[in-house]
């Protein structure tokens, strides 16, 4: 191999060991790790992996510390061994050959939706829909075991950010910097929606707006695995994204309530199901059978 290309390789190989190095501060620095939290990694070509050791944290990480592995996991140079998660990012790679690197963390706010059991699939920020689309939760799975990359395979082929229930958020991109920044917007996605819900509940985008924003992804050149779901309630999340919009002709901004509806059609509501209400529309209830009573 001449030496000119030996170099290109060297240097490409420092960038990105520079780059995790920074993307590990900034995850740290946000509080979207701690301790020895999270795991990052990126493709330095068709065969190998550049990855984030094990037990160390990633605000105060040097470009020395980082490990080389094959496809299948096994290292290939370092010092340290590769994060204990490895095949989490394996299977996000067998899964999407698009995928150039991987961020793992524990963004606080989304990790509360994860623990909550609640997806961050509601139709309320133009940005998200556009980008991301919707945030599914993927099952529970035991942390650095084989159940982990099963629970993503299910979501990955459709979603660049998903939530681990009871563990954290998954995002991916072209490049490192693009699999963290949708890690910041997952975080900052749940912040908002978790504001919203407190404040009384969100005002939600109808399923015509949602269609309007899906179709301006080609006009910003914004690449999106997979297309949002015509019909959520026969949705397959290995084909596309399941984005819950009500539908209400002629409005683009619809009441928070208006999901009870749409949620009716997804499933039917068992004896034992929990359902959710606001204090205002609590109230209205109220106020409502107890004129019934009274009339």
């Amino acid at each position: 191999m001449p030496s000119g290309v030996e170099e290109a390789l060297s240097a490409s190989e420092t960038q990105l060991r520079a780059d995790i190095v920074e993307v590990g501060r900034r995850l740290y620095a946000r509080g979207y790790t701690a301790s020895n939290d999270g795991n990052i990694s990126v493709r330095l070509d068709e065969g190998r992996l550049l990855m984030t050791p094990t037990s160390v944290c990633k605000g105060f990480m040097t470009p020395d510390m980082m490990c080389i592995t094959d496809l299948e996991g096994r290292k290939l140079s370092g010092d340290r061994g590769p994060s204990s998660e490895i095949a989490m990012h394996l299977e996000v790679y067998r899964q999407r050959s698009d995928a150039q690197a991987v961020v793992h963390a524990h963004p606080p706010t989304a990790t509360g939706f994860a623990v909550a059991g609640i997806p961050l699939t509601r139709a309320v920020l133009a940005e998200v829909v556009t980008t991301l689309g919707s945030i599914p939760i993927a099952e529970y799975a035991t942390p650095s075991t084989m159940e982990l990359p099963e629970a993503v395979r299910k979501y990955v082929k459709a979603h660049d950010g998903m939530l681990l229930a009871n563990h954290g958020a998954l995002t991916l991109g072209k490049d490192l910097f693009s699999a963290y920044y949708k890690m910041e917007t997952v975080e900052h996605f749940a912040r908002i929606s978790l504001v919203a819900r407190t404040l009384g509940g969100e005002r939600l985008l109808s399923q015509h707006e949602v269609e309007r924003l899906q179709g301006l992804r080609d006009h910003y050149g914004i690449q999106s695995p997979a297309p949002i779901c015509p019909e959520p309630s026969s949705a397959d999340p290995l084909e596309c994204q399941v984005v819950e919009a009500p539908i209400a002709p002629g409005q683009r901004l619809v009441p928070d309530g208006a999901l009870a509806g749409l949620r009716s059609r997804l499933r039917p509501i068992g004896p034992d199901d929990e359902i959710r209400l606001t204090y205002r529309e609590l109230t209205a209830l109220i106020e409502d059978a107890v004129k019934n009573l009274t009339s």
